[in-house]
């Protein structure tokens, strides 16, 4: 798509780079920074379900929320078979859709994307906020850090 020449508002339809599977715009929402201007609020310790359809045409879509997992995802849209369960990122094939459910114990900022993460300078971004109370005893430890002998990481 390209904006349009008379509303800058409304885009059309690029056939060359639609041909060549080189969108210039994956969007959320339907409009680029939709969730990130107006993001998904929810409260602490809410479960949350997202239908997330990706209409294509052409992209398989890599679904993640940073800072959280989903503790199920009916893949395909699939609601009889049982759901997956707990899964960091799914595909989600293009005319294809899939529903993730998550609980947010922890209240902050979470950043929906596309992982095929150059996407998101195209728009594939937007926002969970979760409104609550800090909770220190999930995420802070009172044990010191061990530190591993020979690993590269603690050298």
């Amino acid at each position: 798509v390209t904006e349009s020449d008379e509303d800058p508002n409304e885009y059309e339809v690029d056939y060359t780079a639609a041909a060549n599977e080189i969108p210039k715009h994956v969007l959320f929402n339907g409009r680029e920074g939709a969730l990130v201007e107006k993001p998904l609020i929810v409260n602490q310790d809410d479960r949350v379900r997202i239908y997330f359809g990706n209409a294509g045409p052409n992209l398989i879509s890599s679904f993640h929320v940073i800072g959280t997992i989903f503790d199920k995802v009916y893949r395909e849209g699939d609601v009889i078979s049982p759901p997956a369960k707990c899964v960091q990122t799914t595909l989600v094939p293009s005319g294809g859709a899939a529903i993730v459910e998550m609980e947010m114990p922890i209240p902050g900022s979470f950043t929906l994307v596309d992982h095929s993460i150059n996407r998101i300078d195209k728009g594939a971004v937007g926002m969970i906020k979760v409104k609550g109370q800090p909770r220190p005893d999930l995420y802070d430890s009172k044990e010191p850090p061990v530190y591993c002998p020979g690993c590269k990481v603690h050298q």
